[in-house]
């Protein structure tokens, strides 16, 4: 028979659950997310080119799958436009500029252990 009563989860710890921290990590660990969102954020928007000045180091495919999980985890927006050529800009969602705002003291904390 199984035991019904319920126990906490393994991650509480001292009564705060930090188990949404796992998705959160999950996306930010990613190799330049946390430069990709800084860098759009610095913006109000950038084209995919633009990005890809901003982050020479990183192949385009890896800049486009980032770009796809952000929208998909709803932390940046794509709006294509109907015009020859076609253009496409990227920028951050409300939950986008709340994880950049975040981030901020990292990064500052970060230029300084250097």
């Amino acid at each position: 028979m199984a035991d019904s009563t319920s126990s906490p989860p393994a991650c509480d710890v001292d009564g705060t659950c930090y188990c949404p921290l796992t998705g959160v990590i999950d996306t930010l660990s990613q190799k330049y997310a946390m430069q990709l969102i800084s860098i759009i954020g610095a913006h109000e928007s950038l084209r995919f080119a633009e990005i890809e000045d901003h982050l020479s180091s990183a192949s385009t495919s890896t800049i486009s799958k980032r770009l796809d999980e952000f929208e998909d985890a709803g932390l940046i927006s794509r709006t294509q436009y109907n015009e020859i050529p076609p253009r496409v800009e990227y920028s951050l969602t409300e939950d986008g500029n709340e994880v950049r705002t975040r981030l901020e003291p990292l990064l500052e904390w970060a230029s300084t252990a250097e």
